[in-house]
C-alpha cells in the first residue's frame, strides 16, 4: 500500500465512527419525550465511551 492509502485509512475509519454515533443518536431521541432526553443522551455517550475502551 502506498502513502496516501497509509492516511486515509484512519480518517475513514473515524468518518464511519462519527456517522455510526450520528445515527445512533438520531435513532434513540426519535420519539423521546422532550424530559428524557438527557437521560438518553447519557446513556448513549456511556456506550460510546466503553465501545471506545475509556472506562
Amino acid at each position: 500500500m502506498d502513502v496516501i492509502a497509509w492516511a486515509l485509512v484512519p480518517v475513514a475509519g473515524m468518518l464511519v465512527a462519527a456517522t455510526a454515533a450520528v445515527l445512533i443518536v438520531g435513532l434513540a431521541l426519535k420519539g423521546t419525550a422532550s424530559r428524557d432526553r438527557a437521560t438518553v443522551l447519557s446513556a448513549v455517550a456511556e456506550v460510546i465511551r466503553a465501545v471506545r475502551g475509556r472506562r
